[in-house]
Formats: structure tokens, sequence, C-alpha cells
């Protein structure tokens, strides 16, 4: 199925620029109409039910319900070899946990199969008094079928090798291309503050650094994949997707964030023109 078929589906986009459409809606309003077996990657992570500007805290069954009503829809609407990423944090439930994350209340309720969590660790982050200082969140890597699924790793390999040259009866033990990554990922977060803010930070609270979508992409999906995530935000997922010789098609009820995520790819798109001007001279 090609994207511009959902598009048509859907109907006029909010924003809509070469290989991408944002739509300013409810993701369980738009879900519904997206066709079946048409989403090669969902790439996404809603709101925690921890009261942050962009959500409104649920009652916590309510809140699991409703993870479990859109995450059904996504597993209908992904390919037969498709992929899930679910970024999800954790919550406090009174009297029982301080942080739970909020997969371990969903484990059974999700239909796709569980390849790995993979953890993100980065630098910067709450300072704890009585208790250790949270650095890492996760990332929960999905697929319909775990027989056949797509991972790149040459893709993604890390050439940073202790011992690139060691051999194991007289051949290079290590892939000329690199380690494998391992599950255990180490980005810095998308700082903010006037000395330190990062230069990808945009006024949106929660934002993704780039390498971690890009890793999962190039990783997960191939060029040309329609790539998803219905709570875009800041844009992050539709920046790299495009980045990539992706399609992408993102959800976002904010019409402030779809203005974010908008000028992220349209300063992202006139970069990539300048650059290609650039080239064509030599």
């Amino acid at each position: 199925m090609l994207a511009t078929d959902i598009v048509n589906a859907l109907g006029y986009p909010y924003f809509q620029a070469p290989n991408c459409w944002i739509y300013h809606l409810d993701c369980l309003e738009v879900l519904a109409h997206i066709p079946d077996k048409s989403i090669n990657l969902t790439v996404t992570s809603p709101p925690y039910n921890i009261g942050k500007e962009y959500e409104k805290p649920l009652p916590l069954e309510d809140y699991l319900n409703w993870c479990v009503q859109w995450i059904e829809q996504i597993y209908r609407i992904t390919v037969a070899d498709g992929a899930f990423w679910l970024n999800l944090g954790y919550l406090s439930i009174p009297h029982r946990a301080k942080a739970i994350p909020i997969p371990y209340l969903l484990w059974d309720k999700i239909p796709f199969y569980l390849i790995q969590e993979i953890i993100w660790h980065y630098g910067a982050g709450v300072a704890g008094r009585h208790f250790f200082s949270p650095r890492n969140e996760k990332f929960l890597w999905y697929v319909k079928n775990p027989d056949n699924y797509t991972f790149n790793l040459d893709d993604v390999r890390d050439p940073n090798v202790k011992y690139p040259h060691q051999k194991k009866n007289g051949k290079i033990k290590v892939n000329s291309l690199g380690k494998n990554p391992t599950d255990v990922w180490e980005f810095p977060k998308v700082t903010s503050g006037k000395n330190r803010s990062s230069p990808e930070r945009t006024p949106h609270p929660a934002q993704f650094p780039a390498a971690v979508i890009e890793r999962i992409l190039k990783a997960t999906s191939n060029c040309e994949d329609i790539i998803f995530d219905p709570f875009l935000g800041s844009g992050t997922t539709a920046v790299v997707a495009l980045a990539l010789q992706r399609q992408v098609i993102g959800l976002e009820i904010r019409q402030d964030y779809c203005d974010i995520a908008a000028n992220r790819i349209d300063n992202f798109l006139t970069q990539q023109q300048l650059r290609d001007a650039q080239l064509s001279l030599f």
C-alpha cells in the first residue's frame, strides 16, 4: 500500500510536505480510518498519565484501557512483517509504587510479540536523595511476526571496536563494519537551559534526541517504508524518517505541537535543499 492511499482515507492533513503528512487530530479518531496492514513501522511515545502540560490524567484503569485501545489499532494497521516501538515511562501507584514502569501494567494486554527491551541511558536527569538518580528510559521493540521482521544490524553497527584486528582461527573475529551496539544505548538527552540547551531543542517539553529514533528506523525499517507516529509531539520521528528516505504520517492532538513539528520539517527540507545545491556545484 502507498502512503497516499492512507492519506486519501484520512482526508486533508494539517501539514504536508513531500513524503510527509501531519494530522491535528486525536489518535483514536484517526486510527479507525487507517486501512488494515498498511503501516510498516510505528515509533511513538504516548503521554505517561503523570500530569504533563500535554495530557489530562485519567484514573489508572481508564488510562490503561485507553492504551489498550490505541495499541490494538496499531496492531491492526501494521503489515505482516512490521514492527512497533513503544516508549513508556513510569507512574506512581498510591501505597504500591513510587515509579512503576508502565509496560509492567500492560505486558499481557499488548497483542504484538516482544522482541526486546532497549535501555536508553543518558547523562542528565533528576537528582535523587532518597533513591538512585534516574538515568534511563526504555523502548519496547515489538513485531507482528517473530519469524519474519526487519532487522538491519549492519546499518547500525558501532565502529568503536576495542580490538578491531582480533583473530580467531586466523580470521578477523570482528565484523568489518563494527560491533553490535547491544541493548543499552547511550545518547544524551535533549537538554534545555540558557547555557546547556541542545542544538535540536524545541519548545516541546519532552523531546527525543534524533539519534535514538535514527537507530530505530535504520535497524527496523527500509527506504520508502511508511513510518507512523500517533503522538508526534515535536516531530522528531518525522524529521528522521525524511532524512532516511522514508515516508511518514504523524498525528498530534495539540495544534501548537503540530506547528513546532511543521516548522522543524520545513527547516530540515530547506537545509537539505541547500546541501543538495552545494553538492551540485562539484
